[in-house]
């Protein structure tokens, strides 16, 4: 370290630890130690191992980061998660990633930020992911300055999502669910049968279907097949099954509210009146 350097910072050690060092290596040796304490730590997870190493040469340039061992699999994530918490989770949104993950590591971190990395999203899984406290969703096709600009954003504290995003937040339409129904809908996108349900959830066949026959009315959907078509949309990027069958229904994560996109309304046709005809006088015959 420069003498100037040194001189620089004396004050503040002075200040702050009630004595001077005797020379100058013992508060290089702190200054270093504070450095490393205001580094990003930061976990990497994704599936594509060259993908991931791209984003590593980029990340590993950034002063203030510091990269923990890139997870390939949402089980070591988890163990990684376990062994200590980084400051942000960047988290590649693979089939692996669903609605049960999120709510699994929401629980397992106290402090960590999370930010899905995606090449697209739907609605419905982007709102689940905000409601479990994801605090960006960012693109892989964004410039390496933006993804940089992304990450610096989320550990001061902001959010991060695109104004398109949020927007079609704003055009879909939310039907808030009970803790059982939530449950009910997880099952049936598992492509459960109505016994299986019962026997999961601990009731009658008999109940399960007037769940279901109340669920029909209150989301708006014609049968048990549509609205698992929305509960996958909810639970998963819609390339895996939600889960796997006989879940305990009290390790299960219910969902608290569906979010269903409305479809873009066509511009209806102006209606176009045939040519009113003249009257004709009333004849006698």
């Amino acid at each position: 370290m420069q003498n100037l350097e040194v001189q620089q910072y004396r004050h503040y050690w002075t200040k702050t630890e009630k004595f001077a060092p005797d020379n100058g290596a013992e508060l290089a040796d702190w200054l270093k130690s504070k450095k490393v304490e205001n580094m990003t730590r930061i976990l990497l997870y994704s599936d594509e191992p060259i993908l991931a190493k791209g984003l590593e040469s980029v990340l590993r340039q950034v002063d203030g980061f510091e990269l923990l061992p890139t997870c390939g699999s949402v089980v070591s994530l988890i163990e990684q998660l376990s062994s200590g918490s980084p400051d942000l989770v960047l988290m590649d949104l693979t089939p692996e990633v669903t609605f049960a993950v999120l709510s699994e590591m929401k629980h397992a971190m106290v402090s960590s930020k999370i930010v899905l990395w995606v090449n697209s999203i739907s609605t419905e899984l982007a709102f689940q992911a905000m409601g479990l406290g994801v605090r960006g969703i960012l693109r892989k096709t964004l410039p390496t300055d933006l993804q940089v600009k992304c990450l610096l954003k989320v550990q001061a504290g902001e959010l991060w999502f695109e104004k398109a995003l949020t927007d079609s937040f704003l055009c879909a339409r939310r039907v808030a669910l009970t803790q059982r129904e939530g449950q009910l809908v997880s099952l049936l996108s598992q492509g459960l049968k109505n016994k299986e349900i019962a026997t999961t959830l601990m009731i009658s066949e008999g109940t399960v279907k007037v769940y279901l026959s109340r669920l029909f009315q209150k989301v708006g959907v014609k049968d048990r097949f549509e609205l698992a078509l929305f509960g996958l949309k909810n639970l998963t990027t819609g390339q895996l099954p939600v889960g796997e069958k006989g879940q305990r229904a009290s390790s299960m994560p219910g969902l608290r509210s569906l979010v269903l996109e409305r479809p873009v309304e066509r511009a209806e046709a102006p209606t176009r009146f045939a040519t009113p005809l003249r009257p004709v006088a009333s004849r006698h015959y």
